[in-house]
């Protein structure tokens, strides 16, 4: 019995993650004018609030990450670095779950910090990296810190936090 509990938790585990990285990938590559370059706005950074819920947030987010990168044809640092930077915020996001809306702090310190090293080396990108990192930095504070803690909020309010709680 209590290993087709383990079972049947894994299997919603993985497939809650794989829904929230369709989700992700999908709202990048529409918004996609916004979602890449120095001043950037993901709006699917939003759902890096989700590891405050579930674990599946965090394979979720970051898979979600990759498939938007490689899809769009990123170059091969942005999908590696920009990937790790969204797997490093994510657990970050699941460890200060319990903090409410300081989780969101982890994906914009980490997107704020090594985002810009990608956009200088991978793309040549000639501003100054302590401006981009205010740059991207903002657009983080706005995705994940505002819209982000909303959703973490409407989820709440909506008692969905019951079925994503692992």
């Amino acid at each position: 019995m209590q290993e087709q509990n383990n079972t049947s938790k894994m299997t919603r585990i993985v497939a809650l993650g794989a829904l929230i990285a369709a989700v992700y990938a999908v709202l990048t590559y529409i918004t996609a004018p916004i979602s890449f370059g120095p001043i950037q706005f993901r709006v699917s950074e939003a759902l890096c609030i989700l590891p405050v819920f579930t674990v599946a947030g965090i394979p979720g987010v970051t898979i979600g990450c990759f498939l938007a990168n490689f899809l769009s044809g990123a170059v091969p640092m942005d999908v590696v670095f920009g990937t790790l930077a969204t797997f490093i915020g994510a657990i970050g996001t699941r460890a200060l779950r319990k903090t409410g809306p300081f989780a969101a702090i982890p994906p914009i310190l980490s997107n704020a910090l090594i985002i810009p090293f990608v956009l200088r080396y991978a793309y040549g990108v000639p501003d100054l990296i302590p401006f981009m990192m205010l740059t991207v930095g903002l657009g983080e504070v706005i995705s994940v810190g505002f819209l982000g803690n909303l959703f973490r909020v409407a989820l709440i309010r909506a008692g969905a936090e019951r079925f994503l709680t692992d």
